[in-house]
């Protein structure tokens, strides 16, 4: 069986963008809210920081239980991992996510300045300065034989689009609207000449998720 590159529950708004502008340490969406965006996700009782045995079931839950199944490692952008630009200026600063990543496996970032790698927890992180198809060839030998997540941002998933890279996506189209920003598509059409599309309403009413794999 054949290795898929995946997007999984990538968050959009209504008008295409997968984060805002002025993207900084506080505000790793920029000028989005991701409260607004995430809520969906958030609301599930499979939400990985649920301090409660509260939340829904249904769509919304599979999704997020969804999120891990069979990766085996991540691909994502330098703006994914955090907010600094041009060369490293500070090696102590290891990402957004504390000392136990949600990641799992090993993650990619793709960046034109090089950095050693290093470990949290069961995460390592490499920083790759390559192509998508090259990246994606070190991802999957990284894997052990499962797929592959494309994490974003924005502008990453669309590199691997326009190379057509990616075998299935999830995106989630929230219902605001950010006008400027990192933006995935301005027509979730504009997929379809490559890919069949499911679109299913949340029955939370919070997203519209958008569902492709190739033709």
């Amino acid at each position: 069986m054949s290795q898929l590159l995946r997007v999984q529950n990538f968050m959009v708004s209504s008008d295409g963008f997968g984060a805002g502008e002025g993207q900084s340490l506080e505000r790793p969406f920029g000028h989005a809210d991701p409260g607004e965006m995430f809520s969906w996700a958030g609301a599930t009782a499979s939400w990985p920081m649920r301090t409660d045995s509260g939340g829904s079931r249904g769509l919304d839950d599979y999704f997020t239980r969804d999120f891990s199944r069979n990766i085996g490692a991540e691909i994502m952008g330098r703006n994914k991992f955090g907010p600094q630009r041009g060369p490293w200026q500070d090696h102590e600063w290891l990402g957004w996510w504390g000392d136990e990543p949600p990641f799992h496996t090993p993650v990619f970032v793709l960046t034109h300045h090089p950095r050693p790698s290093f470990t949290l927890s069961d995460t390592t992180f490499h920083f790759v300065d390559a192509d998508p198809a090259t990246a994606l060839d070190r991802a999957r030998e990284a894997a052990g034989g499962k797929d592959v997540r494309l994490g974003g941002g924005a502008t990453t998933v669309r590199e691997f689009l326009d190379a057509d890279l990616v075998d299935t996506l999830h995106v989630a189209v929230a219902p605001v609207k950010l006008g400027s920003g990192a933006r995935l598509w301005e027509s979730p059409d504009e997929l379809l000449d490559r890919f069949h599309r499911d679109v299913v309403p949340s029955p939370s009413g919070g997203v519209i998720h958008h569902l492709y794999w190739r033709k």
